[in-house]
């Protein structure tokens, strides 16, 4: 029947139709007309159709020879899957998103395929059932389009496992990307991902292939703890020359006696010293070999480090019972 264009609904999100494949139609049916009308539903939406719809609109007619089908919702949007999955010129995420969603809907009408379709225990094959004849997602994708099995997974893989962000930079940069550069792709870490993307669509590589994950910055040791204020004061005293500090240095009768402020100077320095020297340990050169430290060696370690422990703990004890409260 013939339907008015302006009638005819496309639904938002459809991928748009490509001015070079309308041309060619605009050609072809200047010359031979219309072969194959295009197909709505009954509410006149597109189901297929759309660049012999646009060819239509650029030759000026007003109304277009339609197929009206009973199709309707998932069963519709499935039928302008299938239109658009066999169109050249699909990128490689474009394809893998549309195989993805092939098989949402395709599960979605035949719950009964989630688990392999006529792959079935041999319990369920032996009972009379509708499922016994239903084919997969998969084995019914590979047979519509004429390819591997393998394939169609590989593809389902690529879709599911492309970050959002990683597909935007491909599409929106117009970046040409192979499927198995793509399957690549999508098998990297989310951060990978975006690297990989972004340098492909800048030029610095040419494919997957040329791809080289930055090393994995090495971990740094950890920051000493903060001191807390310093509850201390020394003595300000100078000297006029080096020849007198030194003669102070080798003074014998000098008062070499600590007080309160004198010792903590002289513990808050070597705690110091004891972080600067222990983070050594945090180091790669040494952290390397952890993982072939044996049990027993380990509690080596454990029982030496406790010793520090404890001294530290009984000087502290010492320490608080001869304060004057």
């Amino acid at each position: 029947m013939l339907v008015p264009i302006s009638e005819i609904k496309v639904n938002a999100g459809r991928r748009k139709a490509d001015p070079e494949g309308v041309q060619e139609l605009v050609d072809s049916i200047s010359k031979v007309g219309l072969l194959n009308p295009i197909t709505i539903d009954r509410e006149h939406t597109l189901i297929a159709g759309l660049h012999r719809l646009e060819a239509a609109k650029l030759l000026g007619w007003t109304e277009i020879e339609c197929n009206v089908s009973s199709l309707e919702g998932l069963l519709a949007e499935l039928a302008e899957v299938d239109e658009n999955v066999v169109r050249k010129g699909l990128s490689a995420v474009e394809y893998s998103d549309l195989l993805l969603r092939r098989k949402e809907i395709y599960e979605a009408l035949h719950p009964e395929t989630k688990n392999g379709g006529d792959q079935k225990s041999e319990k369920i094959r032996t009972s009379k059932c509708r499922s016994d004849s239903m084919k997969s997602f998969v084995q019914d994708t590979a047979e519509k389009l004429g390819v591997g099995r393998r394939t169609v997974e590989r593809q389902i893989q690529t879709a599911k496992n492309l970050t959002t962000e990683a597909k935007d930079i491909i599409r929106d940069t117009g970046t040409k990307i192979t499927k198995k550069d793509a399957l690549k792709l999508s098998r990297l870490e989310p951060e990978q991902q975006r690297d990989a993307a972004s340098q492909l669509a800048a030029g610095e590589i040419k494919s997957m292939g040329e791809y080289h994950p930055a090393p994995a910055e090495e971990p740094q040791p950890p920051e000493p703890p903060m001191p807390p204020s310093v509850p201390y004061t020394l003595g300000d005293k100078h000297y006029a020359s080096i020849e007198e500090s030194v003669a102070d240095l080798k003074n014998p009768n000098k008062d070499c006696s600590y007080n309160p402020d004198t010792l903590l100077a002289d513990i808050d320095g070597f705690v110091d010293t004891f972080h600067k020297n222990f983070a050594w340990y945090n180091d790669p050169f040494c952290t390397v070999v952890f993982p072939d430290i044996s049990l027993v060696q380990f509690d080596f370690v454990r029982q030496r480090f406790t010793t520090i422990t404890s001294a530290i703990e009984d000087l502290l004890n010492l320490m608080e019972r001869n304060m004057n409260k």
